[in-house]
């Protein structure tokens, strides 16, 4: 099912460490290319996704809620909140799905009735390194939270026993494995070319369209994301060099220069 509009949340409760708590799929997220209608393979190299952007072409952020409840999804693209323009955080804004919904978020949301459309560009031409934040540019995320259900309390029996909370261990539990995933990620980076192979394409601020959303009300069932994905892209020529995708390779057709076997048949020459 494809609707619109999205319903837009303003943030009601803070959010911890941003590691994986399920291994379920409550959303799955896909990148179209919306000038070819295409949507972009995924490539899994060295424990990341990978798709290849063309410079100049529009995309959008497909997701898809698998479940028969609300969630709320905070979209990151290049570490920047699609919604709020800040640094993104899991516990800021998002947008929330309804059941079973499916919808393209097409850009940046400039306010309730428009986005500045998503472009694959030049790195230094990208939003967030325009905005002094290029260290995340090549990344597309979602963080995904459950909604709160409400119960009707129990018939009172007798003064009640408060119980541990232990939400702050738990938190504190996944902060190093946070941590260590990042100093994987630098560490894969250098080994497969980070140094050489540098990352020459981000998300610009493209022209403005019109996408309206609604506000509405959303409590989270924990102050940790159900589950965080998390897509990387370059381009085909870096992906190449990274040995991410086969070289020669350029969107399916070889690279062009001198072959000894160019035709068919011998022609006339002009004048013959």
């Amino acid at each position: 099912m494809f609707r619109k509009p999205l319903l837009l949340l303003a943030s009601l409760v803070a959010a911890t460490a941003c590691s994986p708590l399920s291994a379920r799929p409550l959303v799955r997220m896909d990148v179209v290319d919306r000038d070819t209608g295409q949507w972009l393979p995924e490539y899994h190299h060295r424990g990341d996704h990978w798709i290849a952007g063309r410079p100049g072409h529009r995309y959008a952020v497909r997701l898809t809620n698998t479940t028969g409840e609300r969630v709320l999804v905070v979209l990151s693209v290049d570490g920047v909140n699609a919604v709020t323009g800040e640094t993104a955080h899991p516990a800021q804004a998002g947008y929330v799905l309804a059941p079973w919904q499916s919808t393209e978020i097409d850009g940046w949301r400039k306010s309730l009735d428009d986005v500045a459309q998503f472009v694959f560009t030049d790195l230094p031409d990208s939003y967030a390194a325009r905005t002094g934040r290029p260290d995340n540019v090549g990344t597309i995320g979602i963080a995904v939270f459950r909604e709160r259900t409400f119960y009707p309390p129990p018939s009172p029996i007798g003064p009640p026993i408060a119980r541990q909370d232990s939400a702050g261990n738990a938190s504190r539990a996944h902060a190093p494995a946070a941590q260590a995933t990042q100093s994987e990620s630098a560490a894969a980076d250098s080994a497969y070319g980070g140094g050489v192979a540098r990352q020459r394409i981000g998300t610009g601020h493209g022209a403005r369209q019109w996408a309206p959303v609604a506000r509405t009300g959303f409590e989270r069932a924990s102050r940790s994301p159900a589950q965080v994905i998390q897509l990387r892209y370059d381009d085909v020529d870096t992906l190449a060099a990274r040995g991410i995708l086969p070289q020669p390779y350029r969107y399916g057709h070889r690279h062009e220069g001198p072959r000894a076997f160019p035709g068919g048949f011998v022609t006339d020459p002009p004048g013959w």
